[in-house]
């Protein structure tokens, strides 16, 4: 089974200006495909991420309507036979792209943040009796008790990839995601 992941960043009318895209494998979690689309005329309106909209490499980046960008994601998930998309804090993309609602989300906080699934969470952190995190299970928060040093870009290309690594660094069975699913 593969999955995608998909970020999003809104402009200062909190309309969709980007989404990056990260297929990976679902047995290794290793990425095979990427893409990042600039929403247009959507990103000119600007926002607090303005300034990381650019830091993609040409080859992965494209600009175009929304309108596009959802026929050409809807395309690469058919090749690429993908029905789960990863999201981090999945609720907020999910409302944000309700053109693909057909597909499985998946939040990967109701996983990361969460001691029974996420070996990586220190002993002496604060959790709740669930086991959740009382503080601290942001994308960067999460990311920050796996590697060291990471800091998040706001930028939703590097964010997917970010949040995928997060999948991989988990390391669990597929099946437990399940419980993750918010559609």
């Amino acid at each position: 089974m593969r999955f995608a992941v998909i970020d999003t960043e809104t402009n200062y009318n909190d309309e969709v200006m980007s989404i990056g895209v990260v297929i990976a494998e679902g047995d290794t979690k290793k990425e095979i495909a990427s893409r990042y689309y600039i929403i247009s005329p959507e990103y000119e309106v600007g926002g607090t991420y303005s300034n990381a909209l650019y830091d993609v490499p040409d080859d992965k980046t494209m600009t175009m309507s929304r309108e596009k960008v959802i026929k050409d994601i809807k395309a690469l998930f058919k090749k690429k036979s993908i029905d789960y998309i990863f999201a981090y804090d999945a609720f907020t993309d999910y409302k944000n792209l309700p053109e693909l609602a057909d597909y499985k989300w998946v939040d990967i906080m109701k996983i990361a943040a969460y001691r029974q699934y996420n070996k990586f969470i220190p002993k002496q952190t604060e959790c709740l009796r669930t086991g959740r995190l009382k503080k601290g299970y942001t994308v960067e928060g999460v990311l920050n008790m796996m590697i060291e040093n990471y800091k998040e870009t706001h930028n939703s290309y590097f964010d997917a990839s970010d949040e995928r690594r997060i999948v991989e660094l988990l390391n669990l069975d597929m099946a437990q995601y399940e419980s993750a699913v918010i559609n």
